[in-house]
């Protein structure tokens, strides 16, 4: 089992593709990462399926 899997998603702020790495041992968690273009930092929120599949959904500080 891979412990570690890159996601890819989209900045709230600049609308350009990021590339998170998401801790697969861990089912749920959330936690603030800047952007890696823009630098503003983007709420995370990864959950892990029964099978290892990470699947994240991100916004704004603001929101």
């Amino acid at each position: 089992m891979n412990l570690q899997e890159a996601v890819e998603t989209v900045c709230p702020y600049c609308g350009e593709a990021i590339q998170l790495l998401i801790d697969c041992s861990i089912p749920e968690q959330e936690y603030i990462e800047d952007c890696q273009v823009c630098c503003r930092p983007i709420q995370i929120l990864a959950c892990v399926d029964s099978e290892g599949i990470p699947s994240i959904s991100t916004r704004s500080e603001d929101e």
